[in-house]
């Protein structure tokens, strides 16, 4: 069984991967998808939110302050859709930061696999203290 959840594992992350490319974002595109009974009942990447303009960056090179994270943008976008992520686990091609692992925590996933660290680790030591399964993936 542990062989057949890590090709799984590997196939949602490289779906993530894909779904990162759609950010607009130049200094890093993030992917996520949310799934649940192996299926996949959301996603999000990296971007403005809806109506404001596709540019992530100001003129020097920093991100805007409002850029959502992908994490954020599948967890809203699943409880718009009515769905729940309770019990669901995030494929997401960075580490989340301590913001997004508080929504993880809050929005019921109990497991997160990753690809890349993130330059901060204080989202994932959060996450494990909070007792979710972590998967890194490279």
């Amino acid at each position: 069984m542990q062989n057949k959840q890590e090709q799984f594992d590997r196939s949602y992350l490289e779906m993530a991967a894909v779904w990162a490319k759609n950010s607009y974002c130049k200094r890093r595109q993030v992917g996520a998808l949310l799934v649940k009974d192996r299926m996949i009942i959301s996603d999000g990447y990296n971007g403005t939110p809806a109506g404001f303009e596709n540019i992530c960056e100001d003129d020097e090179g920093h991100t805007k302050p409002y850029v959502l994270h992908a994490e954020a943008n599948a967890i809203t976008k699943v409880a718009k859709s009515g769905n729940n992520s309770k019990g669901a686990t995030m494929y997401v091609t960075t580490a989340p930061c301590l913001e997004c692992s508080k929504l993880i925590i809050q929005a019921g996933i109990t497991r997160l696999v990753y690809k890349d660290d993130y330059r901060i680790s204080d989202g994932i030591d959060l996450l494990k203290r909070a007792g979710i399964e972590i998967v890194n993936i490279e």
